[in-house]
């Protein structure tokens, strides 16, 4: 079974995704921790900085971004079944687009220290490497992955070897050079600092905290949902089955997140077997979350809603790097310096408006061309070859936003 085409709860889905990673962003100050005193706030004020803060990042920290990473081996499968279709061999175009994909990702790098498009260029290439092999074979390596190999070889030399120490890249240092500027560089010195240091320190907290092996584990889940159409209807009975097992999943690994700290002195043991435990908790929620909106979307009058989301999704490229670029200025010395005036609550309001000001945008652009600015690009780049932009007929996506309007 194939799964082809552009689907439109594929966009739902990513653009629900990328609305949750930039809230995140927005109370992360776009990953620089500088917020104003607080201590003589009112208690109503401390207490809804606390909710939002645990709120969202309990909802969406770590699964928005699996969300994204899930897709990303979706689109991969639609483009390379589409081009073998035509007697092409999509593999090698591919790694081109993840090139030029590396090159967007340290653009916004410049802006934004903790982006993933650079990382998501270098883990991508599993899918050209791994796309012809059995179902069998690929479920075996998103569960070698999923299970997080290298930490359990940390957890098993720790438990034998109580001198051991598990091994961690410093990267405080460079950490501290991008905050330093941030607080209070230029632009084009808090610029140099996120390409010299930031995109390193990303890289190394993502390797230190399990997220290279869990994206490649989601890239080819992704690219498995597109070759058994697991985001159509007919695929919903086996969603149900998945939530039988992701709910009560979840809330295991999630009790026993917080409860094995009480048990395990030995920290070399104990930080990557919690690695361990909040990936797979993680994933357990992004199941039930990514379950939630199929079932909405094929089974409930929410789709009409749903639907109204689909531009976002369809120009998720661009507003991941745009929020980027607006909320360092937002935030960052170089620009507004809002971090030493906007408090949690106050930050995920503004960040709430930026979408909306993206969401409009994405309607207007798409009501004229067929592909965001970005997507535009990296599509004529990919393969190097102008392709027509402004629409000419009614598309999918006008059909399903005329439905729900």
């Amino acid at each position: 079974m194939r799964q082809e085409g552009r689907v439109d709860v594929a966009d739902v889905l990513r653009g629900l995704a990328v609305l949750g990673i930039i809230l995140l962003h927005s109370i992360e100050h776009f990953n620089f921790g500088s917020y104003p005193d607080t201590s003589g706030q009112s208690a109503w004020l401390t207490f809804a900085d606390r909710a939002v803060w645990d709120g969202l990042f309990f909802l969406l920290g770590g699964k928005a971004y699996a969300v994204f990473a899930l897709l990303f081996g979706f689109s991969f499968f639609i483009q390379e079944s589409r081009r073998r279709e035509k007697g092409e061999d999509f593999r090698g175009r591919f790694c081109w687009r993840l090139v030029l994909l590396f090159i967007i990702g340290n653009f916004n790098g410049m802006f934004f220290t903790a982006e993933i498009l650079v990382l998501y260029s270098l883990v991508g290439f599993i899918l050209p490497l791994t796309c012809r092999l059995r179902t069998r074979t690929l479920l075996w390596i998103v569960a070698i992955l999923l299970l997080q190999p290298i930490c359990i070889w940390f957890v098993v030399r720790a438990t034998l070897d109580p001198a051991y120490i598990t091994p961690a890249i410093p990267s405080s240092q460079w950490w501290g050079a991008c905050f330093n500027e941030q607080y209070a560089g230029s632009f084009l010195s808090t610029a140099r600092a996120n390409l010299l240091y930031g995109q390193i320190a990303s890289l190394a907290w993502a390797w230190d905290h399990g997220r290279v092996c869990q994206t490649a584990a989601l890239f080819i889940l992704g690219m498995l949902i597109g070759r058994h159409s697991w985001f159509s209807a007919s695929r919903l009975p086996q969603w149900g089955k998945v939530l039988l097992w992701a709910v009560p999943a979840f809330f295991v690994l999630h009790g026993l997140d917080q409860m094995v700290p009480n048990f395990i002195e030995n920290r070399n043991i104990l930080s990557p077997l919690l690695i361990i435990i909040s990936s797979l908790a993680n994933f357990s929620l992004m199941l039930i979350l990514v379950a939630g909106v199929l079932f909405a979307w094929y089974c409930t009058k929410a789709q009409r809603r749903l639907a109204l989301i689909i531009p976002y999704g369809r120009m998720s490229l661009t507003n991941y790097v745009t929020q980027s670029i607006v909320g360092s200025l937002l935030y960052y010395n170089w620009g507004f310096g809002l971090h030493a005036h906007l408090t949690i609550f106050e930050s995920v309001l503004l960040g709430a408006l930026l979408f909306l000001i993206q969401y409009a945008a994405c309607r207007w652009w798409l009501a004229r061309f067929t592909h965001g600015p970005l997507e535009y690009a990296w599509k004529c780049a990919t393969f190097l070859r102008r392709f027509p932009l402004k629409r000419r007929h009614t598309t999918n996506i006008d059909k399903s936003l005329n439905t729900a309007l």
